[in-house]
């Protein structure tokens, strides 16, 4: 029996109106940036326990503005602090959709090699007979890089994991 472990068709109309939100999206975050390997290496990181220690830091330090030198950007640390929170609320949302995106990916991807290795059968056991045994060899071509001799084609019986690859 044939795999279909999803079925989906995105409408015109459906794609028009994605593309414009991603536009709308990569608009209204033109903001972030785009650190290289070398800058996020360097960068402090703040973890779940320096977290922490940063907003008790906020507070204090609002608290006790006086302490702060006129050159300390107290506002800026707070608006920082308000885009952080405000991002990762939305961060989390795009996540959980970017996951579900990659599955259905796999997925997709999963169904058509399944099918397409159950078609190859098909046109194996009919390809003789139908005249069909030049386009049998030419999808062939995508099995007899990995064979190595005396081993069944994949997809062939005694092959596990028709998809591996």
């Amino acid at each position: 029996m044939s795999q279909n472990i999803i079925d989906i068709t995105f409408e015109d109309e459906a794609l028009t109106d994605i593309d414009g939100a991603l536009d709308t999206l990569n608009a209204r975050f033109g903001g972030l940036v785009a650190l290289d390997p070398v800058k996020r290496r360097r960068l402090h990181k703040m973890g779940d326990k320096s977290e922490a220690f940063c907003r008790l830091a906020v507070d204090v330090l609002t608290s006790n503005p006086q302490i702060l030198p006129p050159t300390f950007d107290l506002a800026a640390l707070k608006r920082d602090v308000a885009a952080l929170d405000a991002l990762r609320a939305r961060t989390v949302l795009v996540m959980r959709l970017y996951q579900r995106m990659l599955d259905t990916e796999m997925a997709l991807g999963s169904d058509i090699m399944s099918n397409s290795v159950e078609g190859y059968q098909l046109l194996k056991l009919a390809g003789k007979s139908g005249g069909l045994d030049s386009l049998r060899k030419q999808l062939s071509v995508r099995f007899k890089a990995k064979r190595t001799r005396g081993e069944p084609e994949e997809g062939e019986p005694g092959v596990e994991d028709e998809a591996s690859a």
